[in-house]
């Protein structure tokens, strides 16, 4: 994340901007962190979230394009 801010959201549909795993952990309630991985088609893995406790969650990080 590099102190970027991420949009996080859980399995519920929670929306949760986090700048760290930190900030995350402690806006989500706490618990235990985890990486979450996503299968590819072609094959392989891919990380893509984190879960905190019992909630897990995909990270989104915003783009700019030129117009």
């Amino acid at each position: 994340m590099n102190g970027k801010m991420t949009l996080f959201i859980d399995q519920y549909g929670s929306k949760i901007w986090a700048r760290t795993v930190r900030d995350l952990r402690e806006k989500a309630g706490g618990g235990r962190v985890f990486k979450i991985y996503v299968d590819k088609t072609v094959g392989g893995t891919f990380h893509c979230g984190y879960g905190v406790g019992k909630r897990w969650f995909t990270a989104y990080h915003p783009v700019e394009l030129a117009a």
